[in-house]
């Protein structure tokens, strides 16, 4: 489905929708869903970051109307990625096995609990209103993958097999998110699971 219908309307959608646009289009779900990387903060115990990301969703939600625009950024307020899979990662949650989730794409068992905390942190999820959240619901998807298409591109002209390039791809990079850019050296003989510190606030030593 995602290459027939969700990829045809992305590539429309970049088509006719004009840069500025798309750029505050993606600025707008990135604060919508911001809560959800600050509530991870704090749960990690990096409480400097927490208060620094509730600042920015502050600014960009007042100043940056609603999130369209990203001042933020521009104050030296700079944007996070966490989640709740990484939170697991750090109270030492085996990672468990690699999944292909439906319309969701690569995920983890360790991940799958951050379906719900992204949906009940995601401020559409206290819009009662149908006729509000499903065209912004509609939106979010084409939003998404237009953020994933140039990486889709190249598993499809790259990859020769599709499945081992996606699933190592994903799981080096949610290595790197939990590791927050610095991973640790790792050697043949060494196993594939994750062993992040126990305290987020200081570089793990490779």
């Amino acid at each position: 489905m995602s290459r027939h219908v969700f990829k045809p309307v992305a590539d429309a959608y970049v088509r006719v929708t004009p840069k500025p646009v798309q750029t505050s289009v993606a600025n707008f779900y990135n604060n919508l869903t911001y809560a959800d990387v600050i509530l991870n903060q704090f749960l990690q115990g990096k409480i400097v970051l927490g208060f620094s990301d509730v600042g920015r969703f502050v600014v960009n939600s007042t100043v940056g109307i609603a999130g369209l625009l990203d001042p933020a950024s521009h104050i030296g307020l700079i944007a996070h990625n966490e989640d709740f899979g990484q939170t697991l990662a750090v109270w030492r949650v085996p990672q468990g096995a690699y999944l292909v989730l439906p319309f969701l794409g690569p995920d983890t068992v360790r991940n799958t609990p951050d379906i719900v905390t992204s949906t009940v942190t995601n401020g559409l999820f206290y819009v009662g209103a149908l006729y509000v959240t499903l065209p912004l619901g509609v939106l979010g998807i084409i939003n998404t993958r237009v953020q994933a298409r140039s990486s889709l591109n190249l598993v499809s002209q790259a990859a020769l097999d599709p499945y081992v390039f996606v699933r190592e791809g994903y799981l080096q990079h949610r290595e790197f998110l939990i590791f927050d850019g610095h991973p640790p050296t790792r050697f043949y003989n060494e196993g594939d699971e994750t062993d992040p510190p126990a305290s987020r606030g200081e570089n793990p030593i490779p």
